[in-house]
């Protein structure tokens, strides 16, 4: 049982650092680039950041020091105000990626009126909506005691510590919680990304009848050319599959095994193993890892802004050590100006003075 606690740890300690790194990356990426900062999805992006890093620095600490230990620190009300934390977080987030997904169905299906359609004011309203549903359920948790340390998941989350009478109020609580959270963005993206999905499925069908009416006009064109011309047909198409897969696939292996855990558990009586419970507690933080390459970094303007960003510090730190390599020299030029200077005063006085050493004149001499 070590090893899987020893194996659970390390997972832990891979995310935290995964994801506090790389969102710190997005928000300054975020903070440097300002068309970055211009656009609508930068907004959702910047929420998505921010609940992910108060995440990787609440939640999942703790949750690694209650594997390592079996106990939760500080006392009830710090547990409180933990499991308040990660119910707020983590729907936040979840609402914050369909809030994305709709903004790229709206960019991808209408791109003619997408600035008329989505605006930044329009944007401040579907966070302020996120925003309004996470603190309702939160609060409503956490002012019925239904938040508290949950030894399945060695982490302070929601959990039903009352009485058994108030079982059935947590059941109908904890499954409206995930039929409009969970369910409800699992819908979202699987529409709105099926339909991204098939547009540009037709558009590069569209590109590569182009492509194929072109290649048979080019009658001398040579088989290699062909080939390549054909192998970018297929590596499009694959392309976009895989953009979508990867946006739709990362949501449900992460939150998938947690969400179904925990709506079994309010109709099971048997107990859960609990390397089970932390293992799906930790694929749903590694949501929090996964999105700063889901939805930023793999992109062409945050991959250009990470590179300026890169080539700025080597070259400040380049200028750094010319200017000191610079002043070595300087320094050492005026030691040897003294140098000479004080040999060609005992020449000219024409006597030995006893503090002369024989290097003064060698140096002279080389001079």
């Amino acid at each position: 049982m070590l090893i899987a606690e020893l194996a659970l740890s390390l997972l832990l300690v891979a995310i935290i650092i995964v994801s506090l790194l790389s969102n710190v990356v997005v928000l300054i990426c975020f903070l440097y680039n300002a068309e970055i900062r211009k656009q609508v999805p930068g907004l959702f992006i910047l929420n998505l950041t921010f609940c992910n890093l108060i995440m990787s620095a609440s939640s999942m600490p703790l949750t690694l020091f209650g594997v390592l230990s079996n106990a939760h620190p500080g006392g009830h009300v710090f547990c409180q105000m933990v499991g308040f934390l990660d119910t707020f977080l983590t729907t936040n987030s979840m609402l914050s990626m369909a809030a994305l997904s709709i903004d790229r169905w709206v960019a991808v299906v209408f791109p003619l009126s997408y600035c008329s359609r989505i605006r930044h004011r329009d944007a401040v309203i579907a966070l302020t909506y996120t925003w309004v549903h996470s603190l309702s359920f939160s609060v409503v948790a956490t002012c019925l005691s239904w938040v508290g340390y949950h030894q399945l998941y060695a982490s302070c989350t929601l959990c039903n510590g009352r009485a058994v009478n108030a079982k059935m109020q947590f059941a109908i609580y904890m499954l409206v919680l995930h039929s409009l959270t969970f369910l409800l963005v699992s819908v979202v993206l699987c529409v709105t990304y099926l339909k991204v999905l098939k547009v540009a499925r037709f558009h590069c069908k569209r590109i590569d009848v182009i492509t194929m009416q072109t290649l048979v006009l080019l009658v001398d064109i040579h088989p290699s050319v062909r080939q390549r011309c054909l192998e970018e047909q297929k590596r499009r198409r694959q392309r976009a599959t895989r953009k979508i897969s990867t946006f739709i696939g990362t949501f449900f292996i992460c939150f998938t095994p947690y969400v179904i855990t925990r709506i079994v558990e309010l109709f099971v009586t048997e107990p859960f193993n609990p390397y089970w419970g932390v293992l799906c507690k930790s694929l749903a933080y590694s949501k929090a890892a996964c999105d700063p390459f889901v939805y930023s970094l793999l992109r062409h303007q945050y991959r250009t802004t990470c590179s300026d960003l890169i080539n700025r510090l080597m070259k400040r730190s380049s200028l750094n050590a010319s200017r000191h390599y610079q002043e070595n020299v300087k320094i050492r030029k005026t030691a040897e100006i003294r140098k000479i200077q004080r040999v060609e005063e005992i020449v000219k006085d024409g006597e030995l003075k006893p503090d002369l050493q024989t290097e003064d004149f060698c140096c002279y001499r080389d001079e």
